[in-house]
Parts: C-alpha cells; structure tokens; sequence
C-alpha cells in the first residue's frame, strides 16, 4: 500500500514524547506486576494507619487493609486463580475470538465486507466505521472485540490501512462509550445506582429516574462524535502509522487473494448469500425468542434487560460468527483444506495467548484494589474534595467529569465506579438544585474519554495484539499516543454537548431536565 503522506500536527510534539515515554516502559504483564507490587506497598502503608473511608449508604466506615500483612498474602494466595478465571473479559474474548476465528480463517468475513463495500467511496469509509463503533455500548464489552476486527477487514477491502480501521474503531467504542442514539445494559445498571444515590436524600423518594432520562443528550453526541471520530480516523490517525506491509496480514487459508481483487466470484457470491441467509435467520429466531412473553432468556419478572439473553451476548454473537463461516466454507466459498474448522479454532485461541497471559497480572492488580479498599478510598477523597470546593451548578458538573475522567482510569468498571462516585456526588448535585440526570450525564462523559487510553483497559492489549498481526513492531505507547488525539477531542466535544444542553436548559430525555423543579 502506498504510504499516506504526512499532515502536520500541532500536537505532533507532545504525542511523539508520549510515545517514547510509553515505549520505555516495561512490557505489560511487567508494568502490571509493578503495579501490583505499588499497590501493595502503599495498601499497607495505608492500613497500618488504621485509615478507614466512610462510603454512603452504609452504616460502618471501611478499612483500608494491606496487602503485606498474613491476612492479605493469605486472601491473595486463596484467590489468585479464581480470580484470573472469573476475570469479566477473559471468557468473552476468547469465546468471540474463536467464532471470528472461523469466519475469518474460512475467507467469509473478507469476501463480506469486499462484497458490502465494494460500492462505498473509500473517503466515506472512515466516518461509517466511527458511527457504528460510537454505537457499540449495545454490544456491551463485546464490542471492543468485534468491531475493531471487523473494522481492520473493511478498511482492508477498500485498499486503505487495516490498522487505522482497527485502532479507530477501537477508540471510537470507548471514547463514545456511554453515548450512542440506542439504549443498551449499561443504561439500566448505571440508571439504577442513580435512583439509589437520589434516595439517600430525605424527601426524595418520589424523584422519577427512569432509563431514558439521558438519551436526548446520548442520542446527540452518537450522531456527533462520529463525525469527530471520522476525520480523525482519515487525517490523523492513519497518515502517521507505518506503511503496512501486506506480507504480514494475518493468514487466510480460505482468502481468495490479496484486497485489491474487490470481486467476488459467483460461487463465492453464492455461498456469502446462503451463508448471511442462514445466520440472518438464525439471530431473527434467537431475537424473536427473547422478545416473546414469558421466554427463559428474559429476566426476573419478564424483563429484558438484565437477562440470560444479554448476559449470554459474546456467546450468541460467537456462535452466528461460527455459523456464518462454516455455512460459507460448505457452500463452496473456499478450498477442501480451509474448510476444516478445528485448526481456525485453535489459530484464534493461539493469537490471544498473550492477551491471557496478560490477563493474569491484570486480575491479580485488580483484585488486590478491590479488597483492600484502596480505591474506595481515592474515589471517595476525590468526590469529597469537589464537594469541598463548593463547585456548583455547572462547575459542579465539570468537576463530576473531570473526577470521573481521572478514576476511570484506575477503575474501568463504569457500574464500579457511578457505584462509589454516584452515592457522593448525585445528593451534593440534588443539595445544588441538579438534578440526578444531569449528574449521570456528567458522569458519561468521563467514564467515556479516558476508557480507551488507560494502562488499566484490558481491551487495549487486545487492540494490541489484533494491530500487531499487521504490524508486527507496534508498541504500546506508539498506540497510546495514535489514541490520544481522540480522548482529547472527544473530551471536548462531550462537554460542549453538554454545556449546550446546561445553559439552554434543554431536557437530558423525556421528562429529565438540568434542574430539579
């Protein structure tokens, strides 16, 4: 591929010290394990303090425990592995990397995409790929798996760098995470921390918090941010990484040749048009399934969200992947020999080997923030010190995401952290006349920015490693610093959305204005 000439940046300074600085680290199951050490040191520092955080709502303070004492080795011994099993993002990597693993080592997701985008100008490409990954929080975390590979594949199929597809997309997802023009799970579990936090306050418990009560604000930003993600997707991003060298794109058996060859043979047609009939009409049937009264893949009491249906998304997801590739293979899209759909499996586990060996260091870190209360601790200290500062009104709101921003790196989880800073910072909004709504879309913002650049997001290394199939010499921080263009931005535009919507006082969603009446 021709390289993409090079656009000067004004911030071309700062992001080439980022990089160096990044790629002086350590690698990451290191960095991890520093970390780990870190925290425990300073855990036990803490604790024989006899600190202690007071977290709202409960009726006892906290006490901060350290790591290095014979309680603490005893419970990091004890839970070590189930700790690195139960990880949240380990079993839905690798179950969606194995079902992408077949569709794409039988050729069926390259001929898909060549097919789809065969008609789409190559410039329009970018802003596509930015709207649909700004969408992703409806797929949950299995978003950051799924569209940055497919995203690699169809900037591939219109002969532009796989790398720029999968990185932006990547951002996208997170940087957008808690906005979108769809509701999604995250919607209702974030929603139902607000209705808890607001009820802390005497008086208020008639207050109506309901899931909509920020879609006005997250439908505007998913049809913005896209625009933003586009151009710099197209103007930054791709022109500064490395020419890509198509020897080092991941084998395809089942390929039927190099990206330039954007047609599809009438037997491949064939066998993409059963194929994507077959999977269609399964995912129908599956839907169909769980939007029926009284189906076992709702919840409690019919509901659908949470569900086994949801709850279940990587797996089913996997599963139309595997479909749609065998289906392909048997119809005659590939050769005998890519039709064998064990060796994909296995291909797809064996490129995310590091990603589990990662995984590990990653839990262990994790584990250890969370029982010794440490960051209980930081969260509270910082809502705290907001409150203190006596913000209100709008400052009140910048100061929930600039906290929010900041925490978020440390605590990727965005129901762990609206759990602590929600309780803190939801009364002292309603105490200020703001009402819950215009909290939580505080919040969004910073649990969106930020969750796409910090060391702490497991989902990066996956990103990683998926760029580094293309590019073998990436590193870490020259990632981080092709990304952090976008946090900034989006950073920018997610608050000026917002002070729109603050100083017009327009409604956050149906029946949720800024301001308590």
């Amino acid at each position: 591929m021709k390289a993409l000439e090079r656009n000067p940046l004004p911030l071309e300074g700062l992001l080439g010290r980022v990089e160096r600085l990044v790629n002086r680290l350590p690698n990451p199951f290191v960095l991890f394990a520093g970390i780990f050490g870190l925290v425990a040191v300073v855990s036990t520092v803490v604790a024989a303090f006899d600190v202690t955080v007071r977290v709202p709502g409960e009726k006892k303070p906290t006490p901060v425990l350290g790591a290095l004492t014979p309680e603490g080795l005893s419970h990091l011994l004890g839970t070590a592995t189930d700790s690195f099993m139960a990880f949240p993002a380990l079993g839905p990597v690798l179950v969606i990397a194995m079902g992408i693993g077949v569709a794409q080592g039988t050729g069926a997701l390259e001929c898909l995409m060549r097919f789809a985008f065969l008609r789409v100008s190559r410039r329009w490409v970018p802003y596509l790929v930015a709207f649909v990954a700004c969408q992703g929080h409806v797929l949950a975390d299995s978003a950051y798996i799924l569209l940055p590979s497919l995203a690699a594949i169809v900037f591939k199929a219109v002969g532009r760098h796989p790398v720029a597809g999968l990185l932006g997309a990547f951002v996208c997802v997170g940087s957008g995470y808690d906005g979108g023009i769809l509701l999604g799970t995250l919607d209702v579990t974030t929603t139902g921390i607000t209705q808890s936090a607001a009820e802390l306050l005497p008086g208020i418990e008639g207050y109506h918090v309901h899931i909509a009560m920020n879609w006005f604000f997250t439908a505007t930003t998913g049809l913005i941010l896209p625009l933003v993600g586009g151009f710099l997707i197209d103007r930054v991003l791709e022109p500064r990484l490395a020419a890509w060298n198509p020897k080092h794109d991941p084998a395809h058996s089942g390929s039927e040749g190099p990206a330039s060859e954007t047609l599809a043979t009438p037997v491949q047609r064939r066998a993409l048009l059963i194929s994507g009939g077959v999977t269609l009409a399964l995912a129908a049937a599956l839907v169909t399934a769980w939007l029926l009264p009284g189906s076992p893949l709702r919840g409690e009491d019919g509901v659908l969200a949470p569900s086994p249906f949801v709850d279940s998304l990587a797996l089913v997801l996997s599963g139309l992947f595997f479909v749609f590739g065998v289906v392909y293979a048997r119809c005659g899209g590939v050769g005998k020999e890519a039709r064998a759909v064990y060796p994909h499996l296995i291909g797809a586990v064996r490129d995310m080997s590091g990603f589990v060996v990662l995984v590990f260091a990653i839990a262990q870190t994790i584990n250890l923030l969370t029982w010794s209360n440490l960051g209980k601790l930081f969260a509270i200290g910082l809502a705290d010190g907001a409150k203190s500062a006596g913000l209100g009104g709008f400052g009140i709101l910048l100061a929930v995401v600039l906290v929010t921003s900041l925490l978020n790196l440390l605590i990727t989880s965005g129901s762990a952290l609206w759990s602590i800073l929600g309780t803190v910072m939801v009364p002292a909004g309603m105490l200020l006349g703001l009402s819950p709504a215009a909290m939580h879309a505080a919040f969004r913002i910073g649990d969106s920015v930020t969750g796409a650049i910090t060391p702490m997001q497991v989902f990066l290394y996956f990103a990683l490693v998926s760029a580094q199939k293309y590019q073998p010499e990436l590193r870490l921080g020259t990632v981080i610093s092709r990304l952090l263009p976008f946090a900034l931005s989006f950073a920018t535009v997610w608050t000026v959305i917002l002070t729109g919507f603050y100083f017009l006082d327009l409604p956050l969603g149906p029946g949720a204005p800024i301001h308590l009446p």
